[in-house]
């Protein structure tokens, strides 16, 4: 689980790759001055699914969304780092 900081980070990097910096700006301004509630906002969004619908899509996504993981360790030695020629 993310901390408020890094969810914070990572929600402002997503809407300025998707909106550009100056929606992404709009964007906050309007959720900060309009009241918002996200469960009533949340329920009227798919009023005609199940929480598992939902649940097995968004994990459907995810899995055909997810970026590459990087070298295992034992690929890189054990270290995290590839190994070069030569002694240690």
């Amino acid at each position: 689980m993310m901390t408020d900081t890094e969810l914070k980070l990572k929600g402002l990097k997503v809407l300025t790759e998707a909106l550009g910096a100056v929606e992404t700006e709009k964007f906050v301004a309007l959720m900060m001055r309009e009241p918002f509630d996200y469960t009533q906002w949340q329920r009227k969004l798919w009023p005609d699914r199940t929480v598992e619908e939902i649940s097995a899509e968004a994990m459907k996504f995810r899995t055909l969304h997810r970026k590459p993981s990087k070298k295992s360790r034992s690929q890189t030695g054990g270290s995290g780092r590839a190994r070069r020629g030569g002694k240690r």
